[in-house]
């Protein structure tokens, strides 16, 4: 029996795998970094032992220290968890011979799956239909595209898609470098690659017994930079002759390496309805909890039931309904999923079940399995990941409906993170017919991160009525006077928000305090309250000017609405007759928040909250920088430069160096076309957000 369990991972899943120890009596242990040295896992462990340092290469990945770890603070077994060192072969064998107990497959299968170039062959061998590799040196332009991966480990480290042959020695060397960097294993190798094609895999779980259980399918189509951001179970609008055909070619694949535990077989299908092997990843996977909510176990408890020699039932529970997983990244999508760190002011989902299924239907339909809290600092030595929100419901329709209300009134406030964009994609008519593949969000990452479409409810008044009048006498349609009031860059969304910052602003200062008007109006004729606020993280600059007056408020631009309260934290507007309530939250880093309900009669898509940074009247000349420089977006460590010299000529666009940050690599391009008069990176050089790396002149 297992009594102490050390986990050698962090965040969401180490918390994942706590909440199950703590429901069978196990006591939990687990290492931390030195930038973990408060994270949550490391607050929520029985026992934490140090490693120090900070990247993944010094700390998470050293399995020597892990396993020393695990000894120091009595330990009797070693879960993984995903990612790291869970896929590790020699990682296992040196758990087992320090004589703890792994959790996880033998290290023989592990070793079986962990190069998929050898993992292909195997499972041709096993009569697994799969995509051939191709020899990067003999490919030509009927191969076109490829995709280069990388043969050790996943999470999209280490894979480029190649359309161009010319590019291909290119990017066959940036992914080994990167898979170097990620998995200690450089080897890469190119196959076909599937236009619209969906990824679809079978969860497995095989005991010592000779049991081996297929739970269903997920979809993990919608992905970004090939990691996946939203996924479900079971997958949508599957023939059930496919569908039968997975589950009998993951079981083959489990059989043919003699599998143990939990584990995903990984299939690419083809618009024509064809499955293609992609590889096994021998360890529990990101997605887990959709399977457990739709099968009604916990996959945490099983690992361990099995880790400790007992069998599985002959025949694994019935499935039931629908469950959707949305991946909260803490990344701008609208610039390249720029990875994003800092300080965590809140972080509220409303109603919830805990991580980990201590009921696998939750009772709220919704489930968050969560890394950070309020307080955490996001580290650039990471994952982004701060959580995964999980909802299941009868139908699809309705656990989609329910995973993008919950995300859409959740208060985020920190770091700029993927909500937004995660909310229109699930209310994306593509997607809610089930029409996915894996190029859907780069297909539509424009229409998902550009500005919403425009509010229904009208800002009333005799100006905006004239406005109308005029348009419609002139035969204008009344669709392109309302587009002024869209919640994109200046519309009606983002023009409320920053009337409400300065307004609960005004109570602030207010020697009145919070009342009906927001603070004391004035009896006489005034010039009217200037505010200026840079809405995050586009950058754009919105200035207010407002009066109270006996007769109530007087927004500049705004004639129909009106004020019915104020305080510090709560602005209360009615627009066109209809309350708005909008939350205001000021923190001492300078940054306010405006959350609010999306307006009832709006096209799907308003933002619902409002990341605000108040500017002084008066701007610092010594904060300008010169013109041309590039800024390093992120810390981040500069791993390699292009061949690139002061004095040259560059395009706009034209990569110059590239950063590694949060297990993913930049690149960082020319901002213009002109001369490149300063670079000051260099390969393995640390830099700070704002750090100066380059210069382009005209």
């Amino acid at each position: 029996m297992i009594t102490t369990l050390f986990v050698a991972n962090r965040g969401e899943i180490a918390r994942r795998i706590f909440r199950t120890c703590r429901e069978l009596g196990i006591a939990t242990a687990t290492g931390y970094s030195d930038a973990d040295a408060n994270a949550p896992h490391t607050r929520e462990a029985d026992t934490a032992v140090h490693l120090p340092g900070n990247s993944p290469a010094d700390t998470y990945l050293r399995a020597d220290l892990l396993v020393q770890a695990a000894l120091a603070c009595g330990a009797d077994a070693v879960h993984p968890g995903y990612g790291f060192l869970s896929e590790n072969p020699d990682f296992a064998r040196a758990v087992i011979d320090a004589g703890l107990t792994w959790v996880g497959p033998p290290p023989a299968a592990i070793a079986a799956m962990a190069s998929k170039t050898r993992a292909k062959e195997l499972m041709a061998g096993a009569g697994v239909p799969l995509l051939a590799p191709v020899r990067p040196e003999e490919a030509t332009e009927a191969d076109l595209p490829l995709l280069v991966k990388a043969a050790a480990g996943g999470g999209g480290r280490g894979m480029r898609l190649v359309r161009e042959l010319a590019a291909l020695p290119g990017e066959m060397k940036a992914a080994s470098v990167e898979a170097a960097s990620a998995f200690g294993d450089g080897e890469v190798f190119a196959e076909p690659y599937v236009e619209r094609g969906r990824h679809v895999e079978v969860q497995i779980l095989a005991d010592a017994h000779g049991t081996v259980w297929t739970l269903g399918t997920r979809d993990c189509s919608l992905q970004r930079r090939h990691q996946k951001v939203i996924e479900e179970a079971p997958a949508p609008a599957l023939p059930d002759a496919l569908r039968a055909a997975l589950h009998e070619a993951a079981a083959q694949a489990a059989t043919a390496i003699d599998y143990r535990g939990a584990g995903t077989v990984e299939f690419l299908v083809s618009p024509q309805g064809r499955g293609y092997f992609l590889e096994v990843n021998t360890r529990l996977q990101v997605e887990h909890p959709v399977t457990e909510c739709v099968h009604g176990l916990d996959l945490v408890a099983w690992q361990l039931r099995v880790a400790e020699g007992h069998p599985l039932p002959a025949a694994p529970p019935e499935p039931t309904g629908h469950a959707v997983e949305a991946r909260l990244y803490a990344e701008d999508p609208a610039r390249d999923w720029q990875p994003q760190t800092g300080l965590v002011h809140r972080f509220d989902l409303g109603p919830t079940t805990p991580a980990g299924p201590a009921q696998p239907l939750p009772p709220a339909g919704l489930r968050v399995d969560s890394g950070f809290g309020a307080g955490d600092t996001i580290s650039p030595h990471y994952d982004p990941m701060l959580a995964k929100v999980i909802a299941w419901a009868p139908t699809r329709a309705e656990a989609v409906r329910r995973l993008a209300h919950a995300l859409e009134r959740a208060r985020l406030h920190g770091p700029v993170t993927n909500r937004d964009l995660l909310v229109r994609a699930l209310r994306h008519p593509r997607f809610q017919a089930a029409d996915l593949d894996t190029g859907f969000l780069d297909r539509h990452l424009t229409e998902l991160t550009g500005p919403a479409p425009g509010e229904a409810v009208e800002v009333a008044g005799p100006g905006r009525a004239e406005e109308l009048g005029r348009a419609e006498e002139l035969g204008a349609p009344e669709e392109s006077v309302r587009a002024e009031e869209s919640s994109g860059a200046g519309g009606l969304g983002v023009r409320l928000a920053v009337l409400a910052a300065a307004l609960a602003d005004g109570c602030g200062r207010s020697r009145f305090g919070a009342t009906r008007y927001g603070g004391a109006w004035r009896n006489v004729p005034s010039q009217p309250q200037t505010r200026t606020y840079r809405s995050e993280p586009d950058g754009t600059e919105h200035e207010v000017r407002y009066r109270l007056t006996r007769a109530g408020l007087d927004a500049d631009g705004l004639p129909g609405v009106r004020l019915l309260s104020a305080a510090r934290d709560l602005v209360v507007l009615d627009v066109a007759g209809v309350r708005r309530t909008l939350a205001v939250s000021a923190y001492e880093d300078g940054t306010v928040y405006v959350d609010t309900p999306p307006p009832a009669a709006g096209p799907p898509g308003q933002p619902t909250a409002y990341a605000l940074t108040p500017l002084p009247r008066f701007p610092d000349p010594s904060a300008r920088t010169e013109p041309g420089s590039l800024l390093a977006p992120m810390p981040g460590t500069v791993i390699r430069l292009a061949d690139v010299a002061e004095g040259d000529a560059v395009r706009a666009g034209q990569p110059l160096l590239w950063l590694e940050a949060m297990k993913m690599e930049h690149k960082i391009t020319a901002p213009a076309s002109g001369t490149l008069t300063a670079l000051r990176a260099a390969p393995g050089q640390q830099v700070e957000v704002g750090a100066l790396l380059a210069v382009v002149s005209d």
